[in-house]
């Protein structure tokens, strides 16, 4: 019964992170057999902030074992996020709390992005970093989101 709780638990919790849409790539090294290395760039929104997307530039092994997803990726990951519409907090969040994560080999390594808030400067960090159950990463990257009012903009200026 502990078990089915925790699964329960678990798969719940995984809801609540982001789904990444890819939007494109680019080839790094050329492959004979199976897919090339790429960069690839997705999109998540956030799922608890309305208005808020982020970009993830990262890598992919291709190969072999990469086509079977047996590769192991490297931790090298970029982030943007931008405010794309009026920033509606839906529920509370916890600082450092896990956004969007994404597994970077078959059972060990992950990509996280988590979120925290700078209440004195009214502005959402996002923090993307791979971990592994043994030894982590160091490389990462942060961006920046201030919460900014949405709508009416400045009238654009016309030539003369």
């Amino acid at each position: 019964m502990k078990r089915i709780a925790l699964g329960c638990l678990a798969f719940g919790a995984l809801a609540l992170t982001a789904q990444a849409e890819e939007i494109g790539s680019v080839d790094t090294v050329f492959k004979l057999l199976g897919p090339d290395n790429k960069i690839v760039v997705e999109a998540f929104d956030d799922p608890k902030i309305d208005g808020v997307t982020c970009y993830i530039s990262r890598s992919r092994t291709g190969g072999i074992k990469g086509g079977l997803g047996l590769a192991e990726d490297t931790s090298d990951a970029s982030i943007a996020c931008r405010q794309v519409g009026p920033i509606n907090i839906k529920e509370k969040f916890k600082d450092g709390e896990e956004v969007f994560t994404e597994r970077r080999s078959l059972l060990f390594k992950k990509m996280q992005v988590v979120r925290f808030m700078d209440e004195a400067r009214n502005t959402l960090i996002y923090l993307v970093y791979s971990d592994r159950v043994i030894e982590g990463s160091p490389k990462n990257s942060v961006t920046a989101v201030p919460i900014m009012p949405w709508g009416a903009a400045a009238p654009a200026k016309t030539a003369p």
